[in-house]
């Protein structure tokens, strides 16, 4: 069998992993495993649809506001977010 290590992982995301495992009585390297396979094994998205919605939304936003605006006002709710703060964890 193969051996896979995993460097600078965040310690946020770490904690999550070891709590998962443990909510479902596995070890670590086990949940990570049940992970990848659960991922590797749904089909594959798809990716032509999804671009050819996503082109087809193109010029259906209409906003009064301009650009710069549209792109401070994001700017600002990126900063004042909690979500960004990790205040409650690293997927809230």
């Amino acid at each position: 069998m193969a051996t896979l290590q995993v460097r600078d992982m965040d310690d946020q995301l770490y904690a999550y992993l070891k709590a998962r495992a443990k909510r479902r009585r596995r070890s670590l390297s086990q949940e990570v495993i049940s992970i990848i396979e659960e991922h590797l094994s749904s089909p594959d998205k798809d990716v032509y649809g999804a671009t050819q919605e996503f082109l087809s939304l193109a010029g259906s936003w209409k906003d009064a506001r301009s650009a710069e605006e549209i792109v401070e006002d994001i700017r600002r709710a990126r900063k004042e977010s909690p979500r960004f703060g990790k205040a409650r964890g690293i997927f809230d």
